[in-house]
């Protein structure tokens, strides 16, 4: 559990509940007393009365959302549905889905949209469809080989004038020319200041092994114009593994920054996603404009039990207000032969958050099942409940987001309650002890599993949008936090009241 900047003093000496607060307090100092007592002022004088609800409130998938599609890649389109589309394991023809939920996706009815040539070009490795949707008619951009030569792997573009993708016919508007003749894969289309650009991963003999990421103007969605330029290369060591290997670009934009996702190294659970980053305002046909982040951003967890997430893609929430993160990864770590043989690359989904300086977090793939969610305070909104050495505490900007994310399950005493699990720590629970809270390991026992069960209620200072959680072994003890740990204790005056209530994000 990464350590954050914190006061390790106050964290120390604030380790005393309330309640011994209350029975000792001739025991304490004056100045602790004021001390206290400014702790409430400020609560009081910070939003107790008019705290509003987080702009992006929680959303909850439930992972896996489709076995055996790799490259995923969602459109979210003004019909009100997503279009999503995939590799399939046969690398023989694209497939297209659309739900009017994420969600839903999961179990929509699947349509061949465009099979492989029998012979020659578009005759083999169909690769990484993308679905878009430009000046008024589909696009589909995918990479493929050819029959005689499977390692031929080229752009290329579908053309669709119909209402619905799914049932309407496709033009074959052919390859993507490039300056260079050599293997290139993983088109993607974004438009920045209304300038339309075109992305994609390709090898250059002068540069050296593998795949370079690539920028480009386009005059049309199958056209580029101007020369193109590198924008990345493999140059650290987690991008050189099994393979050298930049590929699968996807943008993301937000406050004026232009973010760059890529996937790197072998597909194999070494494969992870690297991120690029650019000013809006910026040239971006120039190399210089991109910065490269030193370290990877998504990379495999064992303890969740995921391996190679990568090749992603960006869509939104329903309600618009979260960003979500769409990849393939699989299960298990060990494969046998070419991982390109192995079928078991699964979609998934899961929210992308936000720092507080403006850059993504992808924090880590989360656990099958449903996905985990953050609770700010409601009266100090820029916190959130996270563990840190296993203490149940309240921290701005917890940039080690899995600390601070936590997967809302049937209570581990019975339905009717939740129970509230470690998302980077499966199997471990908030529970409170000595009524402090605690993020502790599932032991079995009855008395852990009574600990760690609580009533979800509607917010004690915010029963519209709010949440608290009462204890279910202490009736009229909620989880709350003073100053900045947490504990279960009654929630009996309007400052009690604001710290037990939380917002789910």
């Amino acid at each position: 559990m990464a350590v954050e900047a914190h006061d390790v003093t106050a964290a120390r000496d604030a380790r005393t509940t309330p309640d011994v607060i209350e029975r000792t307090s001739v025991k304490r100092t004056a100045a602790r007393i004021v001390t206290a007592l400014l702790v409430t002022l400020a609560a009081l004088t910070s939003g107790i009365a008019g705290a509003a609800a987080p702009a992006s409130p929680a959303v909850t998938y439930t992972n896996p959302v489709a076995a055996q599609r790799a490259d995923p890649h969602i459109l979210r389109h003004s019909d009100g549905y997503y279009y999503f589309t995939a590799t399939v394991p046969a690398y023989d023809r694209i497939v297209m889905r659309r739900a009017t939920t994420l969600q839903g996706l999961s179990t929509a009815s699947e349509t061949t949209i465009w099979t492989k040539h029998s012979s020659g070009e578009m005759g083999a490795h169909i690769w990484a469809p993308e679905i878009h949707f430009i000046d008024g008619k589909w696009y589909v951009h995918f990479a493929a080989g050819a029959s005689n030569d499977i390692w031929k792997i080229r752009p290329y573009v579908l053309e669709s004038s119909a209402a619905n993708p799914l049932t309407g016919s496709w033009t074959e508007k052919g390859r993507i020319a490039l300056p260079l003749d050599t293997f290139s894969l993983d088109a993607t289309t974004f438009t920045v200041g209304g300038t339309r650009f075109l992305s994609w991963a390709q090898n250059d003999p002068a540069v050296g092994d593998g795949t370079n990421i690539y920028l480009a103007r386009m005059s049309n969605p199958w056209t580029i114009s101007g020369s193109p330029v590198m924008i990345s290369r493999p140059t650290n060591a987690w991008e050189k593994i099994g393979h050298t290997v930049n590929e699968g670009p996807a943008v993301i934009q937000r406050g004026g920054k232009v973010f760059m996702t890529f996937s790197a190294s072998a597909t194999d659970s070494n494969y992870c996603l690297g991120l690029l980053t650019a000013s809006a305002s910026a040239n971006l046909m120039s190399a210089s404009s991109w910065t490269k982040t030193p370290n990877p951003v998504f990379t495999s967890n064992a303890a969740t039990g995921q391996y190679g997430p990568g090749h992603n893609t960006f869509t939104v929430s329903e309600d618009g207000k979260s960003d979500v993160l769409v990849y393939h990864d699989r299960n298990y770590k060990d494969i046998s032969g070419d991982p390109l043989n192995d079928p078991n690359r699964r979609t998934r989904f899961q929210k992308l958050y936000w720092n507080a300086d403006g850059t993504p977090n992808f924090g880590i793939p989360v656990a099958d099942g449903a996905t985990p969610v953050r609770f700010s305070s409601y009266n100090f909104p820029d916190r959130f409940i996270r563990h840190w050495e296993y203490r149940g505490r309240l921290e701005a900007n917890v940039t080690n987001l899995a600390d601070s994310q936590f997967r809302v399950v049937t209570g581990l005493a019975g339905s009717g309650t939740v129970s509230l699990e470690s998302a980077n720590f499966p199997g471990y629970y908030l529970r409170h002890r000595n009524n402090e809270v605690w993020v502790e390991k599932n032991d079995g026992t009855t008395t852990f599993k009574n600990d760690a069960t609580f009533h979800r209620r509607a917010g004690l200072a915010d029963s519209s949008a709010g949440v608290s959680f009462e204890s279910y072994n202490f009736p009229g003890r909620f989880v709350r936090h003073y100053d900045y740990l947490l504990y279960t204790q009654p929630a009996d005056t309007a400052a009690a009241k604001a710290d037990a209530t939380f917002y789910a994000e």
